[in-house]
């Protein structure tokens, strides 16, 4: 005979409770309890064990994936989709998470369904009208009940996509969509379904507004990929990283642009200008394979109060870092100054290989010269004052040298030179040379 028991949940962090409280003890929540009813089975059921296998006897399971015919999306995934997968994307309002996923429903030669959960099927045939979407194996399914849509699926679908995880709630559970308990629920029966039928789900999430997917932490341990779509509404630029991926590696991104088409591939788009101004130096950055050339700018001017110290793109105490080490190799007093520095297109810079386009930005700043738009600076700067060799120096040269850059300033010179490299080993040398 079930019980009916009443308890409190926490909406944030599914914390229960046998009585409502204001504050929840575990993540802080204020009002945050809503009152459930959960129910207690007091009979046993028994389970068959699962059968215990050798290691060496096991067969190794061939992978077979599919294109998505989106170059970008297919070098995050890691070569493609895999069936039986669940893909959950999150990213910020307004970024094109579900643009990215109608667009993948409209490219692949496959039967799909849509599951709309958040906007009616007249907006989405709208959206899809602009993105110039004709793929007639496309289906829509306006539904929020989890039960639903997993009969839905078991009719026959090659790709399905959930928009979003949030607006989904299970009619066995009495919360509200996209409380805690509701969304561990409706993940685990698509995560069932989908391997069941090796059918790759794609699930949208919303992100908290600290950046990180709303629900509970189980739902990114629950999915093979998570991705995150990065980028500003203000800007058409969008990055998409893999931040977990069994099929892959999580270190490629995918570079698209919001157009009146919809998203496009940006892979070929310069991160540049020619013009030579003061303030301005020119680097590459490897994300995962992919070098990328692009332009970082300093504004050095005289402070009249404490110094302002603002970066766009790139880590601020690794420039307050790279200001004390000039002040104390080159006595160059910045303690007077303002100093700006932005990394062109919404790019971040997360690795060190910068450091030394970042100097040469902010002395030619300082000093009012502007640098020739022929040459690359590659090196990584240490607190002791002297330049270190960066990885993949040789992959960066040549992309540099297919983008038309005639010479770089490089730490060690590589045993093939794309381009004319020039050795420097200490800030002062760099100094020197400029």
């Amino acid at each position: 005979m079930a019980k009916k028991k009443t308890v409190f949940e926490c909406c944030e962090c599914g914390y229960k409770s046998a009585k409502w409280m204001g504050k929840c003890p575990a993540c802080g929540s204020w009002e945050s309890f809503i009152e459930i009813k959960e129910e207690k089975t007091s009979t046993k059921t028994s389970s068959t064990p699962s059968k215990v296998l050798k290691f060496d006897e096991i067969e190794k399971e061939e992978i077979e994936k599919f294109s998505s015919n989106d170059s970008e999306l297919d070098l995050v995934l890691g070569g493609g989709i895999v069936p039986g997968s669940l893909v959950l994307i999150g990213g910020s309002p307004g970024v094109g998470k579900s643009t990215l996923m109608l667009k993948l429903a409209g490219n692949i030669n496959k039967k799909v369904l849509y599951v709309a959960g958040e906007e009616s099927p007249g907006q989405i045939k709208l959206r899809a009208q602009r993105l110039g979407i004709k793929n007639k194996n496309l289906f829509l399914m306006p539904e929020i009940v989890v039960e639903n849509i997993i009969e839905e699926i078991k009719k026959g679908y090659d790709l399905v996509i959930i928009d979003s995880i949030q607006t989904i709630y299970s009619q066995e559970i009495q919360s509200a969509p996209g409380s805690v308990s509701q969304v561990r629920e409706a993940t685990f029966e698509l995560m069932r379904i989908a391997k069941e039928n090796k059918i790759p789900i794609f699930i949208i999430g919303h992100i908290t507004k600290e950046g990180s997917i709303a629900g509970p932490r189980v739902l990114e341990h629950m999915v093979d990929t998570v991705l995150y779509f990065e980028g500003e509404a203000s800007r058409e630029l969008r990055i998409l990283r893999a931040f977990k991926n069994r099929f892959g590696s999580t270190s490629e991104i995918g570079i698209f642009e919001m157009t009146k088409q919809g998203l496009v591939s940006a892979k070929n788009k310069n991160f540049f200008s020619k013009k030579a101004l003061p303030g301005s130096a020119i680097t590459v950055i490897l994300e995962g394979s992919r070098p990328i050339v692009l332009e970082v700018q300093a504004l050095v001017s005289e402070s009249y109060g404490v110094p302002k110290r603002s970066v766009t793109g790139f880590d601020l105490p690794r420039l307050n870092m790279i200001l004390a080490l000039l002040e104390k190799k080159l006595n160059l007093p910045f303690n007077q100054y303002d100093v700006f520095v932005n990394v062109t297109g919404g790019i971040k810079i997360n690795e060190p290989a910068a450091d030394l386009a970042i100097i040469a930005a902010i002395t030619s700043s300082f000093r009012n010269r502007p640098i020739s738009k022929e040459t690359v600076f590659l090196g990584e700067v240490s607190l002791v004052g002297d330049i270190r060799d960066v990885p993949g120096l040789e992959q960066r040269l040549k992309e540099a040298a297919n983008l038309g850059f005639k010479k770089a300033i490089v730490p060690t010179k590589p045993l093939e030179e794309p381009l004319k490299c020039y050795e420097v080993k200490e800030v002062e040398k760099l100094i020197e040379w400029m």
